[in-house]
């Protein structure tokens, strides 16, 4: 026999309404009581139906989560820490890759808009226009990309990148190239903005660029050409693309040039030379930006981020 909600309930010694919000709004249940429901409805074999939860309470409990390139390795830990905090509130989370595009994100809000009970956009390519009309379809949190009337969860790259520009200026770089990301992207202005109120450091932007190992690749022999001594790079792959570029056309990192990343993904750690880079903090991003659609709270937080000193900086020759 099917087991019902209310089995739980005499099982559990608590009313009917305890055992559904216990799955529907576990943030207000009590912990020793959650425990105690849930532990006697994984023993019964209870499952709460989702469909027709949905029907009573207004509410999927799915939420969608669109990312701008899913292999890009900045985004499988935010993935991860998002998906964890939904399954931890008792929410189905689902990703979408927009590969970069504009055009996909809006169509992605738009078929998850009837779907789920909102979405989180990380690093949308957007115009701020389009997002704003997106808004007023589903509710949204936005990470990296300040929107007004959105949640928002910012990762302070610009406060990063002034410390990376600063590190070069400490190691004697006056003239340092930005290896910028791509065209409109909000997170390559923040770094030119910051990178450009380093004193006594001449900046050379060379871009826009793929935000990839190859748009790094490409960008090599017009840093070589720029004459700077050393280069802050979009994030760790365009970096780790450039040190293979530059490798190509006979210059040594760090020896020749110097080179900055910003992410901190793995394979910068095993990179050789190691990349000097700015971490930041994606995993407590994705897990900030769950609660605050699930909790409905309309505010923007900005999140830490660090140098990493590693191999890939030195002295200008």
């Amino acid at each position: 026999m099917t087991v019902t909600i209310r089995d739980v309930a005499r099982a559990s010694g608590v009313h009917v309404s305890t055992v559904s919000r216990t799955f529907s709004a576990p943030h207000m249940v009590n912990a020793a009581t959650r425990t105690r429901v849930l532990t006697v409805a994984e023993e019964l074999g209870y499952r709460p139906n989702r469909a027709a939860r949905a029907l009573t309470t207004g509410r999927t409990h799915n939420l969608g989560l669109i990312v701008a390139d899913i292999a890009n390795p900045f985004f499988p830990p935010l993935i991860k820490a998002a998906h964890a905090a939904a399954r931890q509130r008792d929410y189905h989370l689902f990703v979408a890759d927009t590969d970069e595009e504009p055009a996909a994100e809006e169509e992605l809000v738009q078929a998850f808009s009837k779907q789920v009970d909102g979405v989180v956009l990380c690093s949308p390519r957007s115009s701020n226009k389009a997002l704003e009309r997106l808004a007023e379809r589903v509710p949204f949190v936005v990470i990296n990309r300040r929107l007004r009337g959105a949640a928002t969860v910012l990762m302070d790259v610009g406060h990063g990148a002034k410390l990376a520009v600063e590190h070069l200026a400490g190691l004697g770089h006056r003239r340092v190239g930005l290896v910028s990301g791509p065209a409109g992207s909000w997170t390559s202005a923040e770094i030119r903005t910051a990178a450009e109120e380093v004193a006594g450091v001449e900046l050379v932007v060379v871009g826009p660029n793929a935000p990839t190992e190859r748009g790094g690749f490409a960008a090599a022999a017009r840093v070589r050409d720029s004459g700077v001594t050393g280069v802050l790079a979009y994030n760790d792959l365009v970096a780790i693309g450039l040190i293979e570029g530059l490798g190509d056309l006979g210059l040594s990192v760090p020896a020749d040039i110097s080179v900055v990343g910003i992410d901190d993904i793995v394979s910068g750690r095993l990179n050789r030379p190691k990349l000097t880079t700015v971490a930041m903090p994606t995993a407590a991003a994705g897990r900030l930006a769950v609660d605050l659609l699930i909790q409905e709270v309309m505010a923007t937080t900005s999140l830490e981020t660090r140098l990493v000193v590693r191999d890939s900086t030195a002295p200008p020759p």
